[in-house]
């Protein structure tokens, strides 16, 4: 079963008896998804948080070009959503897909908010990472705003070194804001220089 990994990963913030533990692993839904599937589409009212246990997904929106922004991706034990659509039950703006075949637990709005008064201590849980997300949002913001390409490209190795040799350069430059010849060259200098 793959709920060891979120249950380590809610215990990083939370205790849980084993039968709070249980309760919540029985609200989780289980979904695989083939490489390019779509969890969420630009569009669609987002109705689950994802917790990935296997492969890698990404979270991206489209310009008026068709030229892709990745904000976020989130290899194994990461969570994922479109937080906007998900708080306000809006129609989202993000695309949310697989990079590879990829298995994610999902959690619903409904069964989130039941859980807070089942187990109100999910409540400090979900605040957390809620407020790292938002931490996240706007440090990468402010890094697309004042960084260069390089300084970008350290960033994204620092946030995600797992990822630095299993990902497409094409994903990368998508999520540094640089095509992938650029991200290429600066990757042989940067080899170079070492």
């Amino acid at each position: 079963m793959p709920y060891h990994l979120i249950v380590q990963n809610i215990s990083k913030y939370i205790r849980l008896s084993p039968e709070e533990e249980a309760h919540f692993v029985s609200l989780l839904g289980r979904q695989h998804l083939k490489k390019k599937q779509f969890l969420l589409q630009e569009g669609e009212v987002c109705r689950h948080s994802a917790f990935v246990t296997r492969g890698c997904l990404r979270g991206y929106t489209l310009d008026s070009n068709g030229l892709e922004h990745i904000l976020q991706f989130a290899p194994p034990d990461w969570w994922i959503a479109d937080m906007y659509s998900l708080l306000s039950q809006q129609p989202g703006t993000l695309n949310i897909d697989a990079l590879e075949d990829s298995e994610v637990l999902l959690l619903s709005k409904k069964d989130q908010e039941q859980l807070y008064l089942d187990i109100p201590k999910f409540e400090r849980f979900f605040r957390i990472i809620t407020e790292n997300s938002l931490l996240s949002s706007r440090q990468r913001l402010l890094d697309s705003l004042s960084l260069n390409a390089q300084q970008r490209y350290e960033a994204f190795c620092q946030r995600y070194p797992s990822l630095i040799h299993c990902l497409p350069q094409k994903q990368i430059a998508a999520y540094i804001g640089v095509t992938p010849e650029f991200l290429s060259k600066m990757r042989a200098e940067l080899l170079r220089k070492k």
